[in-house]
């Protein structure tokens, strides 16, 4: 096995201070972090991190956000870091979190910013990683303004969006993309009531990338977790509104990490009295879409084979289509769906002989040599997001044009046409 990879860093604040970890979002460096820099390195030493291919790190991809926590605990390893604070925006808190769940005695203390237990869909991210694939960052990069900041803002600060527009052009496509896959398969919304460490959830009031009701179900699910929700901010939080994100982080962890056993001799700094804007949940709050009775795994073959096959045919296919064939399932239909899932999804996609790209060109030629275009326009979709270009998918039926006839070619390629178009274009 490999040597864990480590990650791009720097540090601010005094050399024996209790450490303090920054973790950025998803498109930007550590700079995103540079207003919180003065108040904070007074109290703390702060590290903060470049994700992979960001800000010119290296360009190792790395596949999930168990992968991230992994570099970054390797780094921390490195510098002789046991236990520390951590603050994370949108990935960077789903790194975070991911620490507090897996590696809970090097936590003391958690902020959640901009975050959510899943983000979005794996669809939409899947989807971003097919147009980035196809068009390059430009396009994700000339969105941004609208996702990460408020209209006001945007308008009031051109040198702030230039700023980040560039951030996103200069990342490593190929990380880009991997981080996509990344958050398209986090999800922690069964797990969250094992974070014990006492985690404040910041949210801009109009966020509509992880929008305050995200940061409620994480609030709902984490035992010891309180909410602050910030106005006239958006996506970047500590980008637009950086004063109201310095003093909620300074008065979070200066009353809620207190760990005398630490290696530096850490010590709770007094806290100043807690603002409004910090309110728990009330008790017995509901939030749709959390689920707290959670089934414990089947553990028979046959059960594996349908839980790796449901797993991979999501992957591929995404969510949609899925729940798209689940919810036409009936009592006649019903053994069939369940009979695809587990052996052609889980018994075969699953073997480990060929990846998924070269499964992907059997499938597509063998659907355009038999002529069956429906199943072949989602495997175009299902394609592309298992890395095939579109100039690939073209040269695959070329190929079959050569061997199964022109006019099954022909067919096949409009389809392949009218998917591709509609998979690639860019988003903004």
């Amino acid at each position: 096995m490999s040597e864990t990879k480590t990650l791009q860093y720097r540090t601010d604040g005094p050399e024996d201070g209790p450490v303090l970890v920054l973790g950025p979002s998803l498109g930007t460096t550590w700079h995103m972090w540079d207003r919180q820099i003065p108040e904070l390195s007074r109290h703390w030493r702060v590290l903060r991190f470049d994700l992979p291919g960001h800000g010119g790190a290296p360009a190792h991809p790395a596949p999930s956000v168990a992968e991230l926590a992994a570099r970054l605990l390797a780094t921390l390893d490195q510098l002789g870091v046991e236990r520390f604070g951590y603050a994370g925006c949108s990935i960077g808190g789903a790194i975070g979190a991911e620490l507090a769940l897996r590696h809970p005695q090097r936590v003391g203390s958690l902020a959640l910013v901009s975050a959510s237990p899943r983000f979005g869909t794996a669809d939409s991210f899947r989807q971003r990683g097919v147009v980035v694939r196809t068009n390059g960052l430009d396009p994700i990069a000339r969105a941004t303004p609208e996702r990460w900041f408020t209209p006001g803002f945007a308008a009031a600060q051109p040198a702030i969006v230039e700023w980040a527009v560039q951030m996103v052009r200069t990342t490593d496509p190929g990380c880009y993309i991997a981080a996509c896959e990344a958050l398209a398969a986090f999800d922690i919304r069964a797990e969250l009531s094992r974070i014990g460490v006492p985690t404040l959830v910041v949210a801009g009031a109009d966020d509509q990338v992880t929008p305050a009701a995200d940061a409620r179900v994480l609030v709902a699910g984490i035992a010891d977790a309180r909410l602050a929700l910030v106005p006239g901010a958006s996506h970047l939080t500590p980008v637009e509104q950086p004063m109201a994100v310095t003093d909620l982080l300074v008065r979070h962890f200066s009353s809620s990490w207190q760990s005398p056993d630490h290696p530096t001799g850490m010590t709770a700094i007094p806290a100043p009295p807690p603002k409004p804007v910090l309110s728990p949940m009330p008790p017995g709050a509901e939030v749709v879409g959390f689920d707290h009775n959670v089934p414990e795994p089947l553990l028979d073959a046959r059960a594996d084979a349908y839980d790796q096959g449901i797993k991979v045919r999501r992957e591929v296919l995404g969510d949609a289509h899925v729940d798209r064939a689940e919810s036409l399932a009936d009592e006649f239909t019903g053994d069939f769906q369940d009979f695809i899932t587990r052996y052609a999804w889980g018994e075969v996609w699953t073997r480990p002989g060929i990846d998924r790209r070269i499964r992907s060109v059997v499938t597509l030629t063998a659907l355009a040599a038999r002529g069956h275009l429906d199943e072949l326009a989602f495997h175009t979709r299902a394609a592309l997001r298992n890395g095939l270009t579109p100039t690939e998918i073209k040269e695959v039926l070329l190929h079959t044009g050569v061997y199964c006839g022109v006019p099954t070619a022909n067919s096949a390629f409009a389809v392949a046409q009218r998917i591709i178009r509609e998979e690639t274009s860019p988003e903004g």
